[in-house]
């Protein structure tokens, strides 16, 4: 049994191992999380959302078994036929490789967020409620079907694909430990890399906070592209999306944005604008009411700057305890 056990983690590829490996570290993160939670009481966890994310996580795996296999293959056949230089695994490669795969993963995750039919894929990782490291399990099952063509411009460029898909593992692990309440600003790792603040912001469905920060392990892209926010004491992150779905279903979770989108296509009155439902940003309507974050977020600017206060941007805010407010500085 043991050498059957040590055959199967042979046959592993080295972005696999990456990440049985870190196996423990999510275990532990998660009980560590647990303790805390217990002894100061911060009601950071619900079993059955945590069990669904879970259940989430596995699905993914399962499904990703089969599509980085084929974008192994993928990646292996533009490797060979097509590369530009040839790169080895020599250290300022890896870490000119660091910053192409994470510069991928940026467009990548924008891009799920910013096209509907992208965002009907990865909407399920922010569908919890809840912000903690089970939350960070909560993977797609679907949209493993198109991420990894966001990666297929490195093998081209000459970079080889084992060390691609390593490079996604350890960026994945790094992404796991931003999941988490207890953490707070790390000065100056703010500017430069993603951290639990940054990423606290992300998983808002604040309006200031929507499609905001959108990095894997640098910020620099979001400071460079203009999607960075900070997070702010007088605007605390509530987390969801801005329509909860209130269920545990792995099932309905995966795919609840596709039912949405099909009952909307059904609603838009030519081809054209059916095609512009996919590929605009969620919240577009040709005729309805503009519920893009872009638009809701300027509206903000304008009252924040008509007023000169910095108020709580949920949608729910009105109806909670009045918190307090910042005045703009002249």
């Amino acid at each position: 049994m043991l050498s059957k056990l040590q055959a199967l983690f042979e046959s592993l590829t080295p972005s696999d191992k990456v990440v049985l490996y870190a196996f423990p570290l999510f275990a532990t993160a998660i009980l560590l999380e647990l303790v805390v939670n217990f002894l100061q009481a911060r009601n950071l966890y619900h079993g059955k959302d945590s069990v669904a994310s879970i259940v989430m996580g596995l699905g993914s795996l399962v499904v990703n078994l089969i599509m980085k296999a084929a974008a192994f293959f993928a990646y292996t056949f533009l490797y060979t036929h097509f590369r530009i230089f040839e790169l080895d695994s020599v250290w300022w490669v890896w870490l000119i490789l660091f910053f192409a795969d994470d510069l991928s993963f940026y467009w990548h995750h924008r891009l799920s967020h910013e096209v509907r039919i992208l965002w009907a894929a990865h909407v399920n990782h922010h569908s919890s409620t809840n912000l903690n490291y089970s939350t960070a399990l909560r993977q797609s099952w679907t949209e493993l079907f198109h991420k990894y063509f966001f990666w297929l411009w490195l093998p081209i460029v000459g970079f080889q694909p084992w060390m691609i898909l390593t490079m996604m593992s350890f960026s994945l692990i790094f992404q796991f430990l931003q999941h988490t309440k207890l953490v707070g600003k790390l000065g100056p790792l703010e500017w430069v890399f993603n951290t639990p603040s940054a990423h606290r912001v992300h998983h808002a469905s604040n309006v200031r906070y929507m499609d905001k920060n959108h990095a894997g392990m640098l910020i620099i892209w979001d400071r460079l592209f203009g999607t960075y926010q900070e997070e702010l004491e007088v605007d605390e992150p509530i987390y969801g999306i801005t329509n909860n779905i209130d269920t545990y279903n792995p099932v309905k979770i995966a795919t609840h944005e596709y039912s949405a989108i099909w009952h909307d296509l059904k609603q838009m009155p030519t081809f054209t604008d059916k095609i512009r439902l996919l590929i605009n940003p969620p919240g577009w309507s040709p005729n309805g009411p503009n519920q893009t974050a872009r638009f809701l977020q300027k509206q903000l600017h304008l009252e924040e700057q008509r007023t000169g206060v910095i108020k709580p941007s949920h949608k729910d805010a009105e109806k909670a305890p009045k918190p307090q407010s910042e005045t703009i500085a002249a």
